[in-house]
């Protein structure tokens, strides 16, 4: 089975830390789901709100 990763760093996604709980998924129109990790999420919060696609997102990706 495939490790779930932040699709912008690369941080591994453990179903068992309750921090996980804090994870944002997101489901594109061809039904690929990705997540963004709790700092991720954080860092690009009004990009989500927003609704812009991650190509337009500000700053690079954090190195892994």
């Amino acid at each position: 089975m495939d490790v779930e990763r932040c699709d912008r760093c690369g941080e591994p996604h453990d179903k068992t830390d309750p921090a996980a709980l804090a994870w944002t998924r997101e489901i594109a129109p061809d039904g690929r789901v990705t997540w963004l990790c709790v700092t991720c999420s954080r860092r690009h919060l009004r990009d989500i709100e927003a609704k812009l696609a991650t190509e337009w997102w500000v700053g690079p990706a954090p190195d892994a």
